[in-house]
């Protein structure tokens, strides 16, 4: 008995991680298919990437000291921005591969995850781009005064850019992770309201990381975040009333 109940553990641990193979390889296509088309607008998107920071650079324009530089910031711009425009795709592979450790009324809330998810991310890289950039450069390239001049490289920039850019649309995820967890039965809003302080602290803490080194990035950051893990938590526990409802009704039955 006990050897049947190993086999079928292993058997079990070895179909999710197929799965999860399977997944992840469907991501990596959609990836590179989604930065093929992104690079053929590589030069408009690079113009509206600049925008940010050229008000601060002498002519405008940043700098490269290599011949394949620029070629490779382009490169690694189409690849971000197919990360952006591939979102609702990958996160339909997520879905599908948590979807199996839901409820049957739970599966129903697919259209509802990738479109959510995506909204959130794409927030997260619009709340860079037109709030968290600016502030960090209106900062960053003034500190000091106005006699020295900024000569930034694509490549430093480029990193900067993307680092942030992403960053903040995973932070943007926080309210949707917390929900799927939910839904799995791992947290709880009873849970999440009683560890608030940590969370909170948690959040804190990845703002400071993520955000330029001053004090307004932080809080503009923190803020956010910390309202999405609020509703988060509204968001768990209207679940868990659903999920207590059914439950009652199948009962009786």
């Amino acid at each position: 008995m006990r050897s049947e109940e190993l086999d079928s553990k292993a058997q079990s641990l070895y179909e999710h991680l197929a799965e999860l193979r399977k997944r992840l390889i469907n991501c990596a296509y959609i990836l590179v298919i989604a930065t093929g088309i992104c690079y053929g607008f590589s030069e408009k998107i690079f113009n509206f990437v600049r925008a940010p920071i050229a008000p601060y650079l002498p002519g405008g324009g940043l700098i490269y000291t290599g011949p394949l530089d620029k070629f490779i910031a382009h490169l690694k711009l189409a690849f971000v921005c197919g990360i952006l425009v591939s979102c609702p795709f990958w996160l339909y592979q997520v879905w599908k591969f948590i979807a199996p450790g839901l409820y049957a009324k739970e599966r129903r809330y697919t259209l509802g995850f990738i479109l959510s998810g995506t909204g959130l991310f794409l927030l997260g890289a619009l709340f860079s781009y037109y709030i968290a950039l600016p502030m960090a450069f209106q900062f960053l390239m003034t500190y000091g005064g106005d006699i020295d001049k900024p000569m930034i490289s694509i490549d430093q920039y480029m990193g900067f850019f993307t680092q942030m850019c992403l960053m903040f649309g995973v932070a943007f995820e926080l309210p949707l992770v917390i929900v799927v967890l939910g839904m799995l039965g791992i947290v709880s809003q009873a849970f999440l309201k009683k560890n608030r302080r940590y969370a909170i602290m948690t959040i804190a803490v990845i703002a400071a990381i993520i955000t330029p080194p001053d004090l307004l990035s932080m809080v503009m950051m923190l803020a956010p975040m910390w309202l999405l893990f609020e509703i988060s938590v509204i968001i768990v526990g209207v679940f868990e009333n659903k999920r207590d409802l059914a439950q009652r009704i199948n009962e009786r039955e």
